[in-house]
């Protein structure tokens, strides 16, 4: 039997997903908090992250991430606990194999029940002729 308050539920819950859209999608935002010079774009992928500690890769605490936004220099990541990265190898799959690219570290905000948010600057794609280490652990994606 057809409820005439189920609709109101039904209205209540594509209501409150608008709401949360509208306010908290960058591609929606009007104004904003903080004024960039380039644009953003939502991509979602798994990404490999090895810090870098004294010019050595430290592959013992290497993690995986997802990405949240890119811009033509940089990228955001969600952890599941913060990281006190620096430089990093970031690696991402692309065409069954993996591009390594050295980024810095330039913010960590918590995004809320133990997961943050990690931007980096990207700022060269390096190879595994400059890290060997990398070949192995590009097994493991």
């Amino acid at each position: 039997m057809f409820s005439l308050f189920s609709r109101n539920r039904q209205r209540d819950v594509q209501n409150f997903v608008l709401n949360l859209i509208n306010n908290r999608c960058p591609g929606r935002r009007l104004g904003g908090e903080e004024l960039r010079l380039e644009s953003r774009v939502n991509l979602t992928l798994v990404v490999l992250v090895v810090p870098i500690e004294n010019g050595r890769l430290q592959v013992d605490r290497r993690v995986f991430a997802v990405s949240k936004e890119f811009s033509s220099t940089g990228t955001s990541l969600v952890l599941d606990r913060p990281q006190p990265f620096g430089e990093v190898i970031l690696g991402f799959e692309r065409r069954n194999s993996l591009t390594f690219v050295l980024g810095e570290a330039r913010h960590l905000d918590p995004m809320g029940g133990g997961f943050f948010q990690m931007g980096f600057r990207l700022r060269r794609i390096v190879s595994t002729d400059e890290y060997p280490e990398l070949e192995s652990i590009g097994d493991h994606f």
